[in-house]
């Protein structure tokens, strides 16, 4: 089993910055591949950025340039930082650590990001 706990969520004006945390226990060693999710209000859970175990990442068109995931150095702890910050950025994060090859999914509990025009 593996446990997340984000943090770092707010409320921000139109180009302010925000740094997301996630940090995990439990059982890590299958984890390989660690992700940011986003839900608007009124929208499904939809992807923002993606690290591998090996800190390959990938980012959804709409935040490239803008927002940046990082991992620590034992892999234990997820970053999603948010710069240049849009209204449309607005929705809870969530952090999610997947298992692939045994398609276990892990997710946090969530955490609020607000950002005003």
């Amino acid at each position: 089993q593996v446990q997340l706990v984000e943090s770092g969520g707010g409320f921000v004006q139109a180009g302010g910055s925000l740094r997301l945390s996630c940090a995990a226990s439990g059982s890590l060693s299958s984890i390989n591949l660690m992700a940011w999710y986003r839900q608007a209000p009124g929208k499904q859970r939809n992807v923002v950025a993606t690290i591998t175990r090996d800190g390959i990442t990938n980012y959804i068109m709409s935040v490239k340039g803008r927002f940046t995931i990082s991992t620590d150095n034992n892999k234990n702890t997820v970053y999603l930082q948010m710069n240049s910050l849009k209204p449309e950025d607005t929705g809870v994060y969530y952090c999610n650590f997947r298992d692939t090859y045994a398609n276990q999914n892990y997710w946090g509990q969530g955490t609020q990001v607000t950002v005003s025009s």
